[in-house]
């Protein structure tokens, strides 16, 4: 989740930490496959209907009011965490009466990847897919001819996609064969940053539990010395919490490709940069990154990198998080703030804030992934969707500012009014989303508990001000966060050769890293480092940085940078 996000952030994104999957009924059908629900009840002797023709739309036309029939879509969400369901609160029924579209969530239950690659290899999507921007599994459904190129499905059922999408997203994201798949949330252009970027904020954080950081005098954690010995004299100090091993250090989980926490979060704390000399940069090589590699494996020879976090995935993380078992984390602070809201609940004090964490040898301020062009997530429409022109006609209306307003502020009178000249949430409403966002989901689900086309450029406008615990995370971050759009989507995907040669450098990352940190001494480590370097040119290092580069100047020529 590496990634990104605009001003008031902390708010908007509570959401991206709850999940959905929802239970569907039947639908109408037109330009696609049979209707669910339809089962072949039809009399062959029953006269035809008379269909009437659909008037010509233009872009100025929301073409999701034309049919507002009953229908239901299946909607693919490629995040295991997400619990919601749609139809369960006044929001999503609220969208359901106004458009006809019900959903139904599919979520995987456990590994994303073998879920959406049997969907790839049955050759069957559902309607609608979502999935992280960097997936390898957009490229694959593309070359398969499994998704439908949204601008042609525009052009014949719903021109408003046009005047609803940003043109600048629209180019980043059109294939060599000049059509667009997929649209993303979350994404601000360079002309965005032009216009918001003195209020953009990061998710990027290095947090303390407050509590025990007192306790132990706030020491610096910017040096490798300092931060040892913090990590060292909260252990001392606080052994346990609640009668169970105190975690002195919480990163984001390990997986067969790496860690999001010692990979681009470390590398931004440590503000190395993104090229010189024009020339991509092997950010890893950089001594600053491989000095605090060695930083971290003495803290594991040191007893301060307990097993837990090699081994746990979000789900035990966030029960962790909850207990209050970690001291420090560097994490992504919208994945933990349902539980950081519980913990404020209990007692403000034990709750985590940012403070400055690892920098370089200059004590640098971090740069920060801001929000990119590339977003957060993409969706596509599947080859087999149920009905065409229905299903662009609802991307485009969740697209839209109507459809964005109805999503953040849920159902006038419901989760927002018109209070003193302003649209905003109601009181009640807004205390519920930040002391207990599950419970909010369930009985608003307003605050982009429905996430897909969020777009947090729009929404500002509604948002209210963050409040604590959020705030102080957010407003650590703001000045830090920078824009790396021209580096986003550089790197080989799918089954081409370079493709291949990716996803080999990634398995070897995520075989390596752990190694790294369990290496019994700097002798080790070097060693361990020297040959995973020379792994990479057998695997075809240097072809797949050839692509990048080649990539990364087609993407500033996209971006007007040159």
């Amino acid at each position: 989740m590496g990634m990104k996000k605009p001003k008031k952030w902390g708010l908007l994104t509570l959401g991206l930490i709850m999940a959905l999957s929802v239970a569907g009924c039947s639908g109408s059908s037109n330009g696609g496959g049979s209707a669910a629900g339809d089962n072949g009840n039809k009399s062959t002797n029953a006269p035809a209907a008379t269909k009437q023709a659909e008037p010509k739309l233009t872009e100025n036309d929301p073409g999701w009011k034309a049919d507002t029939s009953p229908i239901t879509f299946d909607w693919y969400l490629n995040f295991s965490w997400f619990p919601n369901k749609w139809g369960v609160d006044p929001t999503s029924q609220y969208v359901t009466k106004k458009t006809g579209v019900d959903i139904n969530f599919i979520v995987p239950a456990g590994n994303e990847n073998e879920k959406l690659n049997t969907l790839i290899a049955s050759g069957k999507l559902p309607d609608f897919v979502t999935l992280g921007f960097w997936e390898d599994n957009i490229k694959k459904m593309i070359e398969g001819d499994l998704v439908l190129p949204l601008n042609k499905l525009a052009e014949e059922y719903d021109p408003y996609f046009f005047k609803v999408s940003d043109p600048d997203k629209l180019g980043w994201y059109t294939q060599e064969d000049g059509n667009v798949y997929g649209y993303p949330n979350s994404s601000s252009s360079p002309k965005d940053y032009e216009k918001y970027g003195d209020s953009y904020v990061s998710n990027q954080t290095f947090v303390v539990r407050k509590d025990i950081y007192d306790a132990i005098g706030s020491p610096d954690m910017r040096t490798p010395e300092g931060f040892l010995n913090a990590l060292k004299m909260a252990k001392e100090k606080f052994p346990e919490v609640n009668g169970q091993p105190l975690i002195p250090l919480g990163l984001h989980e390990f997986t067969e490709t790496g860690n999001d926490s010692l990979e681009g979060y470390l590398q931004n704390f440590l503000a190395i940069p993104w090229e010189k000399d024009g020339k991509v940069y092997a950010r890893e090589t950089d001594p600053e990154y491989v000095r605090w590699m060695k930083t971290l494996r003495q803290a594991n020879q040191d007893g301060l990198l307990a097993k837990d976090i090699f081994i746990d995935k979000r789900a035990q993380m966030e029960e962790k998080i909850t207990q209050g078992r970690y001291f420090a984390m560097l994490y992504q602070r919208t994945d933990f703030a349902a539980q950081l809201g519980t913990i404020y609940q209990k007692n403000p004090e034990q709750v985590y804030i940012a403070v400055d964490g690892p920098a370089n040898v200059n004590l640098d301020p971090p740069t920060l992934n801001g929000p990119s062009i590339a977003g957060w997530t993409v969706t596509l429409i599947s080859k087999d969707v149920k009905d065409k022109a229905r299903a662009i006609r609802f991307l485009s209306y969740l697209n839209s500012e109507e459809g964005n307003k109805d999503l953040y502020l849920g159902e006038k009178g419901v989760s927002y009014d018109t209070i003193d000249g302003k649209d905003q949430f109601l009181p009640e409403a807004f205390e519920l989303m930040n002391k207990d966002r599950s419970a909010f989901d369930k009985k608003y689900g307003s605050s982009f508990t429905f996430w897909m086309l969020q777009n947090t450029n729009i929404t500002d406008q509604w948002a209210p001000k963050s409040v604590e615990p959020f705030k102080q995370l957010e407003d650590w971050t703001r000045g830090k966060a920078i824009n790396t759009s021209e580096f986003q989507q550089i790197d080989p995907t799918g089954n081409s050769p370079e493709g291949i040669i990716a996803t080999k450098l990634k398995q070897l990352r995520g075989k390596t890293i752990p190694k790294l940190l369990m290496a019994s001494s700097d002798e080790e480590f070097d060693k361990i480092w020297t040959d995973y370097l020379a792994k990479q040119k057998e695997e075809g290092y240097d072809t797949f940085h050839a692509f990048q580069q080649k990539k990364y100047e087609e993407n500033k020529k996209k971006l007007g940078m040159e």
